[in-house]
């Protein structure tokens, strides 16, 4: 075995298909469509959600197309149900964008309980993704960092659960690790740490508690400099991952001395 050349990771899997990078990226909040495609090259994300309800994607002709910046030829779109309140709408959305995006599958699904924190309405969440998964949607679904519900929602038949890390655009970063790890540890569809994230170090520690992927958009957009910051994440992602599959060294409350005492010349 060649120790300079560990394992590949082995790719994100979603529905099917397999990404190369466990960073997925929004596309709000940018100053332009030029800042927002400088940034999603530099985060290196294959996967790009879009709010259907906030940005063009071909419902105004007259105004400038997002798919411009963000080429479905070179990314897989996802639309997200942001702004939606309760399962109707958040239904109803998803079917707009399947229509606008020729019969596209792959969606998030956000059902918001309030303007304020912007936390997830679980009850309708759980209705919404059951009306969606037997509508043929493969779901990716927003949702609290309860594990108990994170079951029910992959029981439904969601493709993805994605807890959030702490509220949308707070920048806090994980504040809840132990449920994070619980949601893992009982998973048997990618979990994706979703909302929270404000720099690098919350995107490494996420995989690093074993996250397949983790979801930003502010964190990015919000920087001084975006494209610095995508170029960050994508590091930090890739720097998490490996430190998860390489194992860290367990937590002890005694020295380890780095050198070994056995064998020692003097």
């Amino acid at each position: 075995m060649n120790m300079n050349d560990p394992k590949p990771d082995e790719g994100l899997t979603i529905a099917g298909k397999t990404y190369r990078s466990r960073l997925l990226v929004g596309s709000g909040k940018y100053k332009d469509l030029d800042e927002t495609r400088c940034a999603t090259e530099a985060s290196g994300a294959e996967i790009i959600t879009v709010a259907i309800r906030r940005v063009n994607i071909g419902q105004d002709p007259d105004a400038p197309n997002l798919l411009d910046a963000v080429p479905p030829s070179r990314y897989t779109i996802l639309p997200n149900t942001a702004g939606c309140y309760n399962a109707k709408d958040a239904v109803y959305t998803l079917q707009l964008a399947r229509e606008l995006l020729n019969g596209h599958k792959l969606v998030k699904l956000e059902v918001l309980g309030d303007e304020k924190t912007l936390f997830p309405n679980m009850p309708e969440t759980l209705k919404a993704a059951e009306v969606l998964v037997k509508d043929g949607f493969d779901v990716m679904v927003y949702c609290s960092d309860d594990p108990i519900q994170a079951k029910m929602l992959e029981e439904i038949g969601c493709c993805a659960v994605m807890p959030l890390a702490s509220l949308i655009g707070s920048g806090m970063g994980i504040l809840n690790p132990w449920n994070l790890s619980l949601i893992i540890e009982q998973a048997t569809v990618p979990v994706l740490v979703d909302a929270g994230v404000g720099t690098a170090s919350d995107a490494a520690i996420a995989m690093e508690l074993g996250c397949d992927g983790v979801l930003m958009n502010t964190a990015i957009a919000g920087a001084k400099d975006p494209v610095r910051m995508a170029r960050a994440m994508k590091l930090a992602v890739e720097a998490g991952r490996d430190a998860f599959l390489a194992g860290r060294i367990p937590r002890k409350f005694i020295a380890s001395p780095s050198s070994p005492m056995a064998g020692r010349v003097a």
